[in-house]
């Protein structure tokens, strides 16, 4: 067998392997814990050795379409990079993988909340949609963190498009790697001060969370809340993330 064709067998496999466990996460508990706090964990979705071979592309410039400096934008400080077209095997694994199950979420949240849109059963026809109103560029990324890095609370929105869920995972391992540097999001309901929330995530460590908002059912019906995520500031190490995110941008 030549090299390449080995190099190929050992992709397949390894995208059979995650797909596997995709299939076999608990998907109605999954959508319970999103419905009632806007996030939801999954541990140990990745190896360690998936972890350490995405974020060893964080040098490769060949894979990535731009880099931005947070500090440069008022985002924080640390870094990330777009990952270009066609993604790494893992990347779009996850992309593809994710999405059939999340789409009825999306569909009943953007139901309830009264959002006329709704989101075809595959992601190829998403992101046809996507790329047919201008939003061709692709959106998972990869961030770094040095020591007194930190992400401002945020929302990522691409244009017109927007899928109301993405996943966050987490590719070093707390208290090896990095201190500090946790994930947190905030939740702000009508006329009430933010709620915030962490998410103690380990290496491997998948999160599924509302991008900007999802619906609560209250005493007199429904009502929409605003969510947004970052990172805390990172005390010493380094910490490597990817953002699966499952529309494009403009």
């Amino acid at each position: 067998m030549s090299v390449p064709e080995t190099a190929g067998a050992a992709t397949a496999a390894a995208t059979a392997s995650l797909e596997a466990r995709i299939a076999a996460v608990d998907w109605p508990q999954l959508a319970r814990d999103l419905d009632a706090q806007g996030h939801a964990q999954l541990e140990r979705l990745l190896t360690p050795a998936e972890c350490r071979a995405l974020a060893g592309l964080y040098t490769d410039d060949a894979a990535f379409r731009s880099r931005v400096v947070m500090a440069r934008h008022g985002f924080g400080r640390g870094e990330y990079r777009y990952f270009a077209h066609p993604l790494p095997a893992l990347v779009a694994t996850l992309r593809d993988g994710f999405y059939p199950h999340l789409v009825p979420i999306a569909n009943r949240w953007h139901a309830v909340m009264g959002v006329a849109t709704r989101f075809p059963p595959r992601h190829a026809e998403f992101i046809a949609r996507c790329h047919a109103a201008g939003q061709t560029r692709p959106t998972p990324l990869l961030l770094q963190y040095g020591e007194g890095d930190y992400n401002c609370l945020h929302q990522d929105l691409y244009g017109e498009h927007v899928f109301p869920l993405q996943v966050v995972l987490l590719l070093s391992e707390p208290g090896r790697d990095f201190e500090g540097g946790e994930f947190v999001m905030t939740e702000q309901r009508p006329r009430m001060q933010s709620r915030p929330m962490v998410l103690p995530l380990r290496q491997g460590d998948a999160a599924v969370i509302a991008v900007h908002e999802r619906p609560v059912q209250g005493t007199r019906g429904s009502y929409r809340v605003r969510l947004r995520h970052g990172v805390s500031r990172v005390r010493a190490g380094r910490r490597h993330t990817a953002g699966v995110i499952f529309h494009d941008a403009a």
